[in-house]
Order: structure tokens, then C-alpha cells, then sequence
């Protein structure tokens, strides 16, 4: 299936990485208005566009990735829907919770498909972690902790916009974490949250202290930060990436009243015998193959675009992480809980 690539910045250049040698897609278009995309664009023998609207007319697609700057995904989504394409955008699905609405009224309206690119769902660890859940394994999910730590290098805020609000880790990173409860554990009733910049002294947060309730009852605690050294977040422990070094570590633990569950590694806690925190536990693990979250999302992409698999993250999906995400910020700086729309 032939696929274009709005916006050739680092994501952006990942997906067409993973086109190159995918046997279900192909890389057809890239719209970029930057000398680097063109000649990256040339370097791959395809064709490359300033505005994506006139590849859109030009170029036979059987879908687009989307993966510019966060504020133009509602707009460029929409019009590659006018168009009857296919859409697989990156997350956030939109920068506001208005805009993730109109895009994902608009796909509604069109009957076009619309995924928003939150790969971990396309892990097979995170997959096997909610059939164990589904499955009962854990009796009633009672909590869930989740770190995400570790240190970002000095050159990596030589980008101005990185400095400034909606540039840290609440909306770069922990949406990655929040998008994985909420896949885990269902819909986010209600957030709390505090956020520091005591660290880097920028406008926008290095460190934040997040609590979660759960529609099902069961609470869940989140901190991020990118100013601290440490190896706990799911980047480093998952192995999802080779630019990483991967550490053997968890980084999100899950409680319920009959097993505790760790990810990545998929340790189970539980007891065989009597139950109580006198009697000794037992640990055992769920091992599961190694597997590209990335590939597998550019093979649900085709399926889904030819009507054979429905969107395992519909633009939907991506509106309410979004709106958790949001109100991150929104607790923070009202000092006051925030509760979600259902």
C-alpha cells in the first residue's frame, strides 16, 4: 500500500525508515519544506512536496502518516480525509482537546479511518499485559505506579520551543504513560497532579507528580521527570528503540487483589497458598517474543485502511489521552482535581 509522510523531522524520518523495509506498505510521497527532507527525498528516489495538500492531488496513496508539529495536525489530518485517505497521525492526535474533536468528527462524518501513533499499544508486552489483566489474572486492579525518569542532555533544549510550554515531559513523554494505563486499566475519571521546573529553571516543567483515579475505582500514581539520572521509564526498560541502551529494570507496576504485575520484564507476583503479607509470595514471568511496535502499527495501518481490523488506537482513543494529559497541566496550576468528561 502505497503511503506518504507529512513532516520528515525526527518521527517523521523514523516512519519512513520503517516503510523502506515493510512488506505491507511502501513509501510513495514525502511533504517537507526543508532542504534536509529534499534531499532525503532524492537520496530515496520519491518524490517531495512543500505543501502535503498538493502531493494529496498529485500522488496515488493508499494512506498518510502524519508527523508535524503538533499545532497542524488537526488542519492536515482534515484534509487528507476531503481526500478519502487514511490517516495515521502522531500523537498528541491534536495540541488541543477542541481541535482532537473536530478531526475526529470530521473522520466520523467522512466513514475515513483515523489512528493516532501511540506504538506501545503495538508491543507485544504491552498486548500481553492486558489479556493477563482481561484474563483476571490480577483479581480487581486495585493501583498502578509508573516512572518515568531519566536525564535529557543539555543539547537536546538548544531547540527554543523545547524550552517553552507544551515542550516538556508531561506532553512529549507521559502521554505515552497515561495512553498505557488507560490501555491497561480503562478511562481516567479524575487527575491531581504538582509540576517543578526547579531543576532547569525553564518556563516549561522537568518534573511532575501526577494521581490518577480510575473509572473502576483503582488509583494510579505517575512522575516524570527529564532532569534525573535514573534508568526507570519505559524507553530505557522496553528495548522498543536501538538507540537506547536497554536497562534491566521495570518501570510500571501494577497492583490487584490477587497477583501484581511489572512491565516490561512481566513479572507476576501472587500467592499459591494462604494469602497475607506474612506468607511468602511467588514469582514467576510472562515471556513474550521480541517485536517492533513500529512495524506492527504499519501493519494494522494497511489493515485498517482495507477495512479488515478496526483502529487498536482510534482518533478517539487519542482525543481522551489527550484530554488526561492536558489536565495534567490544568491540576497543576489550579491546585485543584480535575475531572474528565465521560
Amino acid at each position: 500500500m502505497p503511503v506518504a509522510v507529512i513532516g520528515a523531522g525526527a518521527i517523521g524520518r523514523m516512519h519512513i525508515e520503517r516503510l523502506l523495509r515493510h512488506a505491507d506498505v511502501s513509501l510513495a510521497a514525502v511533504a517537507d519544506p526543508t532542504d534536509a527532507a529534499r534531499a532525503l527525498a532524492a537520496e530515496l528516489g520519491v518524490p517531495c512536496f512543500a505543501d502535503p495538500r498538493e502531493m494529496l492531488d498529485q500522488v496515488r496513496l493508499g494512506g498518510v502518516i502524519v508527523a508535524t508539529p503538533n499545532s497542524t495536525h488537526a488542519d492536515i489530518g482534515i484534509a487528507c480525509i476531503e481526500r478519502g485517505l487514511p490517516v495515521l497521525m502522531e500523537k498528541p492526535v491534536a495540541d488541543t482537546v477542541a481541535d482532537a474533536q473536530r478531526l475526529c468528527d470530521r473522520a466520523a462524518a467522512a466513514g475515513v479511518p483515523l489512528m493516532v501513533g501511540h506504538q506501545r499499544r503495538h508491543n507485544p508486552i504491552l498486548r500481553r499485559a492486558r489479556a493477563l489483566i482481561a484474563d483476571g489474572l490480577l483479581g480487581r486492579p486495585v493501583s498502578a505506579n509508573v516512572m518515568a525518569t531519566w536525564l535529557k542532555p543539555d543539547s537536546y533544549y538548544q531547540l527554543a520551543w523545547r524550552r517553552q510550554a507544551g515542550g516538556g515531559p508531561v506532553l512529549i513523554n507521559l502521554i505515552h504513560d497515561i495512553d498505557v494505563l488507560r490501555f491497561l486499566l480503562g478511562e481516567i475519571e479524575s487527575v491531581q497532579a504538582v509540576t517543578s521546573n526547579a531543576v532547569r529553571g525553564f518556563e516549561v516543567e522537568d518534573s511532575a507528580a501526577v494521581l490518577l483515579r480510575f473509572a473502576s475505582g483503582a488509583l494510579g500514581t505517575l512522575v516524570v521527570s527529564d532532569a534525573a539520572v535514573a534508568p526507570w521509564n519505559w524507553d530505557l526498560a522496553a528495548g522498543e528503540a536501538a538507540h537506547y541502551v536497554q536497562q534491566a529494570v521495570d518501570s510500571h507496576f501494577i497492583a490487584g487483589t490477587e497477583a501484581s504485575l511489572t512491565l516490561p520484564r512481566l513479572n507476576v507476583w501472587r500467592y499459591r497458598g494462604a494469602r497475607g503479607w506474612h506468607e511468602p509470595l511467588t514469582q514467576e514471568r510472562s515471556a513474550v517474543h521480541a517485536g517492533d511496535p513500529y512495524i506492527e502499527q504499519l501493519r494494522h495501518f494497511r489493515a485498517v485502511a482495507e477495512g479488515r481490523e478496526t483502529p487498536l488506537c482510534s482518533g478517539l482513543d487519542g482525543l481522551r489521552t489527550l484530554q488526561a494529559t492536558l489536565a495534567v497541566h490544568e491540576a497543576a496550576r489550579s491546585q485543584r482535581p480535575v475531572n474528565l468528561a465521560a
